[in-house]
């Protein structure tokens, strides 16, 4: 019997009968479908919002972050309710329902002339009317009726894949791994399809034929997931993770310390680590994450012990000492999370100004013409090639160099990818100023240039390459140091940054044309009817000063951080 553990009824889950790769491969196919329903639209929102809506550039830029930053913000959400309330499995049955009714209102106004405003070119007009009133309302409640579904089912998928291996032996935790890669391989599937087949429906028969694509892969997600019962363990959830995160806090707030050594809080354990993102290893018994609780307090953050150690300013504020401990290790993610923020700011990118470059550039190749939102192709197919590469030749030779279970290191690999987007941001700004230059060779301020789409690939190969190195890196990160207690919340904080990386890009975007458009005689970075008129050039280069920095930044954090679990010598 596995302790913890139940299956889909909440009866007890058993060995050899639930869980294990084949429990997980269902929710990996379940992936396929639920990203598919959710990038069919999102990589073509900003030329639905543009050509449909009657929508500027920059506010159609705007509005597609928004819903992208809303949809993973929300995997906090999924993270909480399959960590408190109810297990992964119904958390993502309740989700997709949500998601569902979203795109049937989506597919409806779509279809439907009535419900959108009249057609127009906004590029050659100032005349167009925006979708407003009943129009906006529908538009947006079906389009944040996705977000909900979509964020809640990201912070709970993940989990449930993970929560089928075994990690008390090295075999379990291989297989762990193995998962965590193959998760990335079907999400970038499932984008594959949106990308291409989809997003070609969308532009070239109707939009209204793309969201229902969308609406039948979601429900054919449900009943895979489903058809899966029998074989799922579920950790058994217990208690809200941010009620004891909360109380912990106040509690050491109010608790009055009485030793010296309480009086300042100090990550003591985030010492300086000899070998950069190397696992700096701890005793062995520690590795156990199901076993007993612990009952000695750390040094590290030891203002927090006084929630423990000394009487509660109040009974509702009394504390174990794992609960202090569970919120120091919480505590102690957190700066890595957020070093990815500006990596998933410059993503942002890849949905909105890259696609609007794409528009005014020659998208053929021989007879066919690519679709602009299909760009994110060439990410995708970067990461599908490379996620089993990764796990079947990089991680088995770097095992046998390095010694341990892992090979690379998590925070290793996540360095890798924030490197990978300062080249990214680099080219990109170099390919501006390309496409700029032959806007002023060829004197065109609107039109297709004679200059190739392929030119932004490579800016999307090192964007790609970047997110399959951090996303996956972080999930697996997350989901092996979080306590046991807390993990699908840990695991939604890499949706999280994502969510706060597109809220920024929108923060950016608006503060960008507010300074460089003050005064009189100066033009804003990103204003004007075309992207011609827009200096997206210098846009790019600051967002890859930021990447710099950030990059900086994540290796003072990365380098004082002490791994909680080891991993055994191979």
């Amino acid at each position: 019997m596995w302790e913890g553990y139940v299956d889909y009824r909440y009866k007890p889950a058993f060995r050899g009968r639930h869980g294990g790769m084949r429990a997980a491969l269902f929710v990996l196919v379940v992936e396929v479908l639920e990203n598919l329903a959710f990038l069919a639209n999102a990589s073509n929102l900003v030329l639905y919002f543009s050509k449909h809506m009657n929508l500027s550039p920059s506010k159609s830029a705007i509005d597609v972050t928004n819903f992208m930053g809303t949809a993973f913000l929300l995997a906090l959400v999924g993270g909480f309710l399959s960590d408190a309330f109810f297990t992964s499995y119904y958390i993502y049955v309740m989700s997709a329902g949500i998601e569902f009714l979203g795109l049937i209102m989506l597919t409806f106004q779509a279809r439907s002339p009535y419900l959108k405003p009249a057609s127009c070119d906004i590029s050659k007009t100032a005349k167009c009317e925006e979708v407003h009133g009943g129009k906006a309302a529908m538009l947006f409640i079906g389009l944040y009726l996705v977000a909900i579904g979509v964020g809640v089912i990201k912070g709970s998928l993940p989990a449930l894949g993970a929560e089928q291996f075994d990690e008390s032996t090295p075999k379990g935790r291989k297989e762990r791994s193995t998962f965590f890669n193959y998760f990335v391989f079907c999400l970038s599937c499932g984008g594959l399809i949106a990308v291409t087949f989809v997003i070609w429906i969308e532009d070239n028969i109707g939009w209204q034929w793309g969201l229902g694509i969308s609406t039948i892969s979601i429900v054919l997600s449900i009943i895979i997931l489903l058809a899966g019962s029998s074989f799922y363990r579920c950790k058994i959830p217990k208690g809200s993770p941010l009620t004891t995160m909360a109380k912990v806090l106040l509690a050491a707030a109010l608790n009055v310390s009485t030793t010296k050594s309480q009086k300042n809080c100090v990550m003591t354990n985030l010492t300086q680590n000899p070998y950069p993102l190397i696992p700096a290893y701890v005793e062995e018994h520690e590795m156990k994450t199901d076993g007993p609780e612990t009952s000695t307090l750390s040094k590290n953050l030891n203002c927090l012990n006084r929630a423990a150690e000394n009487k509660p300013a109040y009974k509702s504020l009394e504390c174990s000492v794992q609960e202090v401990e569970d919120v120091k290790i919480m505590l102690q993610l957190l700066p890595i999370f957020a070093c990815s923020i500006i990596l998933n700011c410059c993503l942002a990118q890849l949905s909105t100004f890259s696609i609007q470059q794409a528009t005014t550039m020659n998208t053929n190749l021989g007879s066919f013409a690519v679709p602009p939102g299909s760009l994110p192709i060439f990410p995708i197919v970067f990461m599908m090639i490379m996620a089993p590469l990764y796990d079947h030749i990089i991680i088995p030779y770097s095992r046998k160099w390095t010694k341990s279970e892992t090979g690379i290191s998590h925070l290793q690999r996540v360095g890798i990818g924030l490197f990978f987007s300062i080249i990214a941001m680099a080219i990109a700004g170099l390919v501006e100023v390309k496409r700029k230059k032959v806007v002023k060779t060829h004197g065109l301020s609107n039109g297709s240039l004679p200059i190739s789409f392929l030119w932004i690939a490579f800016q999307y190969l090192f964007l790609g390459s970047a997110d399959l190195f951090v996303l996956a890196g972080l999930m697996e990160f997350a989901f092996t140091e979080a306590p046991v207690r807390m993990r699908s919340l840990a695991t939604s904080f890499s949706w999280v940054s994502l969510a706060m990386g597109y809220y920024l890009s929108g923060i950016i975007v608006s503060l960008v044309n507010r300074i460089t458009g003050s005064g009189r005689h100066h033009h804003s970075w990103l204003s004007g009817k075309t992207l011609n008129q827009y200096h997206l050039d210098r846009f790019y280069w600051l967002l890859c000063a930021f990447s710099i920095l950030n990059f900086v930044n994540y290796l003072f954090w990365a380098n004082r951080y002490k791994y909680k679990s080891i991993s055994a010598n191979i």
